[in-house]
């Protein structure tokens, strides 16, 4: 698989493409075609009786919504996974899911959480400084569910893959898992991670986990972050085996690596473990080019996914919401689509 790029890949973005659903905030969108020859889409959802964010903290589920063509517009099918308890880790809320078929086996990967008090209701002041949110977010891990049809139904595990480690760079939470399932079933997992500074939480980082087969154990493999926090400020990684290694494409929460706030940014790596920027690293921008004609710089453009059939990727699907930016100026978010032309030599 070739070690490609993405930008000036983007095709037109159709407008009826993609998924959202009246009364929910839409996020985290990842697609595989089913047994069924369809195209399965695995989100998150949550109320829109509560804020978009940290609405997801304490009320997003995974559910599946599918479409005939990879564009979509997808119809919503069914919650995979609902909330289930506060004594489960995941028993409150899950949230960042990523979908691989392997051997016939879906493999769902995503974060988890759980706190013990009460559910937050419309109007109740609901934000960052409840003490839910502070709970669930401490709580948040990486897990996985398994299943032998895209249907289900699907079996989760009573403990995350990825738990904290105390005194590391994931003593605090571990999130947004991008795994690369190789053809042999071991797997190459980044994820986002934080640790404790006192009382406190310190900015995010992202770290690389080994497993030599899916069903786990995951090994985290430095114990250091992959990237130098004070030079690599991202988060919602995919990653992707190609002919020399692998590419990462992610969230520049800054915009000193791509040169645009909230854009994508591209990097490869040889191992999985250490990584570099492309020579130009910018993959995708938050200015879409819709197939009406029109163009829209979105509020946001995050969670990238890439689609891939027959070894090349063919669509990027990201997680949008109108407004001119930040998760409190949404008024609607849903999951796009973007087709990608092909490029030379593919």
């Amino acid at each position: 698989m070739l070690n490609i790029g993405l930008a000036g890949r983007m095709l037109p973005a159709p407008r009826d493409g993609g998924f959202k659903m009246e009364g929910y905030w839409i996020w985290c969108g990842s697609v595989v075609q089913g047994e069924d020859g369809r195209f399965h889409m695995f989100a998150s959802r949550w109320p829109k009786s509560l804020p978009m964010h940290p609405g997801w903290l304490v009320a997003s589920e995974i559910v599946r919504a599918a479409a005939d063509t990879p564009e979509g517009p997808y119809t919503f099918q069914e919650v995979v996974l609902p909330a289930r308890g506060a004594e489960y880790w995941d028993g409150r809320s899950t949230h960042n899911p990523h979908i691989v078929k392997h051997n016939g086996v879906y493999l769902l990967y995503y974060m988890g959480t759980t706190h013990p008090l009460s559910e937050p209701t419309a109007g109740d002041g609901y934000g960052l400084d409840d003490p839910r949110c502070i709970v669930a977010r401490s709580n948040k891990r990486v897990g996985l569910a398994v299943a032998d049809s895209v249907f289900g139904p699907w079996r989760r595990s009573d403990a995350p893959l990825l738990p904290t480690r105390p005194g590391r760079f994931d003593s605090y939470l571990t999130s947004n898992p991008a795994p690369c399932v190789r053809e042999d079933g071991s797997v190459l997992l980044i994820y986002k991670a934080r640790r404790y500074e006192g009382n406190e939480f310190g900015q995010m980082t992202i770290g690389v986990a080994e497993a030599e087969h899916w069903s786990g154990p995951y090994k985290v493999m430095s114990e250091n972050p992959v990237f130098p926090p004070e030079q690599f400020h991202i988060e919602d990684p995919f990653i992707w085996r190609t002919e020399s290694g692998f590419s990462l494409i992610a969230k520049d929460m800054d915009g000193t690596l791509g040169g645009e706030k909230h854009g994508g940014i591209q990097a490869f790596s040889k191992d999985g473990v250490h990584w570099e920027l492309c020579e130009q690293p910018a993959a995708y921008s938050r200015t879409v080019r819709w197939d009406d004609g029109t163009v829209q710089t979105m509020g946001s453009q995050e969670r990238p996914f890439l689609l891939f059939q027959n070894g090349k990727p063919t669509h990027l699907f990201t997680a949008t919401a109108d407004g001119p930016g930040g998760f409190r100026e949404a008024s609607n978010t849903w999951n796009m689509v973007i087709p990608l032309a092909e490029s030379e030599g593919e």
